[in-house]
């Protein structure tokens, strides 16, 4: 994978929440430190990194202590952008590939950046009978959610190949769940896809959603 952005010197975005391959992420920044690194990746067409916060706020509070972040992220690339007003930016990211954080530091102005290596994507896995009635209820729940949302353009149908395919369908679970943060985080790390939809179907299961 090419990246116009070295991955030694990757500009991270501490927040409160996983970002999972495939996915899409809206954010509001009005923070200086984020403000300036939008503006460069959007005209480097490079990625940032998000990262999930363990300990701290999104927004630095002065006086506070600087933010802790799990070392597995995943690279966001910047699919809309707009300015609402003078020091806001309006932003859709898409995630892409997950990475794994080597060296990070801190500069002057607040801004993390880390070396960092890339995790190999998911491979394909097809979704084993057992678990084809998780991929059946999201494919009802996209579905619902396109009926309610359909001026957002973004929320395309999923095609048969990405419901039959394990890393997909357990990554938008994860996304629609109502788990917390620390599980996501651990689901998103896993590298074992089929490994990722039993435990997330093991949810389903609980809740009594498709099955």
């Amino acid at each position: 994978m090419t990246l116009p952005l070295t991955l030694t010197s990757l500009p991270l975005f501490p927040l409160g929440s996983v970002l999972f391959p495939g996915g899409r992420l809206p954010l509001r920044v009005f923070e200086v430190r984020y403000l300036d690194m939008v503006r460069k990746c959007a005209r480097a067409g490079a990625p940032f990194g998000v990262v999930a916060l363990s300990e701290g706020q999104e927004v630095r509070q002065a006086g506070a202590p600087p933010e802790q972040f799990h070392a597995v992220g995943t690279l966001a690339t910047i699919a809309q952008l707009q300015y609402p007003q003078t020091g806001l930016m309006h932003l859709l990211c898409q995630g892409t590939q997950r990475f794994r954080v080597r060296e990070r530091r801190c500069l002057p102005h607040g801004l993390w950046v880390a070396d960092v290596e890339l995790i190999d994507q998911d491979m394909p896995v097809e979704v084993p009978e057992d678990l084809q009635a998780a991929a059946r209820a999201l494919a009802k729940l996209l579905q619902t959610l396109r009926t309610q949302h359909a001026d957002d353009p973004g929320l395309a149908l999923p095609d048969s190949l990405h419901l039959q395919d394990c890393g997909w369908v357990a990554n938008r679970w994860c996304e629609l769940l109502p788990l917390p943060t620390t599980l996501r985080q651990q689901l998103m790390e896993l590298e074992n896809p089929l490994l990722r939809l039993e435990l997330v179907a093991d949810v389903l299961e609980r809740t009594g959603i498709g099955f």
